[in-house]
């Protein structure tokens, strides 16, 4: 099975917290690191300098997508708050159903939230590539 995740971050969040998130969320599904192909996030994470280091250290290329298209992907767990900022309901959800070019029924793991030990939130979610 072949995955796509879909990531979201405090701005300046560092790269271990990103990976933890990403160890964690996979763990939760008992899904491996391997399986992982795609990445994607909104585009006003573009500059992120975590998402470079961890797009480089894999060796994917990382796709970005404006708000306006996240917001018409239909998923679960839609937020009010990220709205508000960004100008979807969904970051990493869409960002990961839009990458894998599926809906969310291939989501395996919705928005799997963590909070790093230097107070920076990250999200993931997966979705397995059809």
């Amino acid at each position: 099975m072949k995955l796509a995740l879909g990531l979201g971050c405090d701005r300046g969040t560092p790269l271990m917290t990103i990976e933890t998130a990403i160890h964690k969320a996979l763990a939760s599904a008992n899904l491996a690191a391997e399986q992982v192909i795609k990445l994607a996030s909104i585009d006003k994470k573009q500059d992120e300098v975590a998402f470079a280091q961890l797009a480089e250290k894999l060796g994917i290329v990382m796709q970005f997508y404006p708000a306006q298209e996240l917001a018409e992907v239909t998923v679960p767990s839609p937020s009010a708050v990220v709205m508000k900022y960004v100008g979807t309901p969904s970051v990493s959800e869409a960002a990961a159903i839009l990458v894998a070019a599926t809906d969310m029924r291939d989501l395996l793991v919705e928005k799997y939230k963590y909070r790093g030990e230097d107070g920076k939130n990250a999200t993931v979610s997966i979705v397995k590539i059809p």
